[in-house]
């Protein structure tokens, strides 16, 4: 049997239920400050329902987050999921995946976040920051300084998630308890004193998108929504988290969908541009380094505070949406090499920090050369603005569909191949099925959340140029390595690694000091092995 445990420094259980809510809430919740300008750009009148479809099948991804991360509180979240339900293969995949969503969430929301201090640039430089462009070679209207801007946040977090959990969880906590409420003024106020609903029937009867562009939006708007991983991410360093993760995921669930959806309808009923009221979706789309900014400045009474108030801390959201996209990244590698799936390089704990270094250090330079590349493909004439954000955005649609599907498939799975380890939280809506002498819980949320999650990931490679390129390109590097390791390692490519299961699980509860559930999972097992040995018996006679 192969047991990813080793006698060696351990990841520490610093994540209290405030930190394991503000982790998952500083990626999902700073979403929405990278993507309104994006999708608003592409749905335009339509951009509230674009959010609330993909909102609806977030809903249906989370609530599979909670469950698979309550009962199986390790790092890997996804990839973990998946090794357990599907194999070894397909573990890796998912994986992979989620690679490419933590190193484009690097990525994306340093730019994004650095985007939201250039709303100052005008006062601090006496110019935009989008009128330094250079060319460098075939490459024309390079935005070097947001570029740099972005490279030295990076850097700086690269060091923070060195130093530790405990430290980085501090930021993320403090400022994400001033976002929520800075946001919620925001909202408020715009609905009490701005908000039109004859201006939002206006622009979807006027400024509906065509068939392809709402597709198009929708699966841009998944990027609102991604971020629930990072709590199973955590999960290992989480005090309790059969506890903590069911009432931390749900509250994280029902705050973003309403943040997402309520700053979409409040810009489409907004009059932004006064003489073209009709064109309010596009004063947002134009603002792709600022959105939430731009709303905020145009709130009565609010604007002239909420405007700058809204810049700073979607610079420090957005950051700490960075800061987690590193923090994941690690734990993730982490996982994948004790499963034997990297090699063992990546699993090393430093002695003092008790972090993965190794991981820590190595992803975030793809996630800065995923940047400076980003940042070559120039600016978008239509807007001026650096098409980084878009070519991130669609990337990072790509990796959270395809390892999304593979998660929900596995939920599924393991209800019947893994009856007996306690679930604490279970997605609503099972239909009972007798299955092997014993009766399951069939999730039906389940199956209609791998048909929506594979509706919106076929529409990222239809639409997404970028997305079906180079996204199946980053999976096929990646397996390459994972081709030659096995053989490397003398282990079979296509089939998994026998795994003692049952000993890993007593081993997650015993750490995570679930007790109870630990007790209840022993108890489970004992019945089943009753059950086989009296069908044993019956069989001799």
């Amino acid at each position: 049997m192969i047991s990813p445990t080793a006698k060696q420094p351990e990841l520490r259980r610093d994540v209290s239920i405030w930190g394991s809510y503000m982790w998952g809430y500083s990626d999902v919740g700073a979403d929405i400050y990278a993507a309104l300008g994006l999708v608003m750009a592409a749905a335009q009148g339509a951009a509230n329902l674009s959010f609330a479809l993909a909102g609806l099948v977030y809903i249906m991804i989370g609530l599979a987050y909670t469950e698979l991360a309550s009962a199986y509180p390790v790092a890997g979240g996804g990839q973990y999921f998946t090794l357990r339900g599907l194999g070894d293969f397909w573990g890796y995949i998912t994986g992979v995946a989620l690679l490419l969503d933590y190193t484009i969430d690097i990525a994306l929301f340093t730019v994004a976040s650095t985007g939201y201090v250039n709303f100052f640039s005008s006062h601090l430089l006496g110019r935009p920051v989008s009128s330094f462009l250079i060319d460098l070679g075939p490459f024309h209207n390079v935005n070097y300084l947001w570029c740099l801007e972005s490279l030295a946040l990076t850097f700086v977090l690269m060091i923070l998630n060195v130093k530790g959990m405990r430290e980085s969880s501090l930021f993320n906590e403090v400022i994400g308890a001033i976002d929520i409420a800075a946001e919620s003024s925001i909202i408020i106020f715009g609905f009490l004193f701005a908000w039109k609903p004859e201006l939002l029937a206006l622009q979807w009867k006027t400024q509906f998108p065509t068939l392809t562009q709402f597709m198009y939006s929708s699966s841009l708007a998944i990027i609102s929504f991604v971020g629930l991983e990072s709590i199973s991410q955590a999960a290992q360093e989480t005090r309790r988290p059969a506890t903590v993760i069911p009432r931390t995921s749900i509250t994280l669930i029902f705050t973003v969908f309403v943040f997402a959806t309520s700053f979409s309808t409040l810009a489409l009923g907004m009059p932004l541009d006064p003489v073209h009221p009709e064109l309010s979706w596009k004063v947002i789309g134009n603002s792709q380094g600022d959105p939430i900014a731009t709303l905020a400045k145009a709130v009565p009474y609010l604007g002239f505070i909420a405007g700058p108030v809204a810049a700073i801390l979607g610079a420090l959201l957005l950051a700490i949406s960075a800061n987690s996209g590193i923090m994941s990244v690690s734990r993730l590698t982490y996982s994948m090499s004790q499963f034997h799936l990297l090699p063992r390089w990546f699993d090393k704990v430093h002695s003092k920090f008790h972090t993965p270094v190794r991981t820590i250090v190595v992803f975030t330079l793809i996630g800065v050369v995923q940047t400076v590349l980003a940042f070559l493909s120039g600016v978008d004439p239509k807007n001026g603005q650096p098409r980084a954000m878009e070519i991130l955005g669609n990337m990072y649609a790509f990796g959270a569909t395809l390892g999304y599907i593979l998660v929900l498939i596995s939920l599924i799975r393991l209800r019947f191949t893994d009856p007996y380890t306690p679930r604490p939280y279970r997605m609503p809506l099972n239909l009972p099925w007798r299955h092997k002498g014993k009766t399951v819980a069939v999730p039906i949320l389940g199956f209609i959340g791998v048909l929506g999650v594979s509706s919106i990931f076929f529409t990222v490679i239809w639409t997404h140029a970028i997305g079906r390129i180079a996204g199946p390109l980053w999976v096929l590097l990646w397996l390459g390595l994972f081709i030659w390791y096995r053989r490397y390692r003398k282990l079979p490519v296509l089939k998994s690694l026998p795994r003692d299961w049952e000993q890993e699980q007593i081993a997650v509860l015993t750490s995570a000091e679930e007790f109870d559930l630990l007790e209840q999972y022993k108890q489970a097992l004992l019945e089943r092995n009753r059950q086989r040995a009296r069908e044993r018996e019956l069989g001799k006679k």
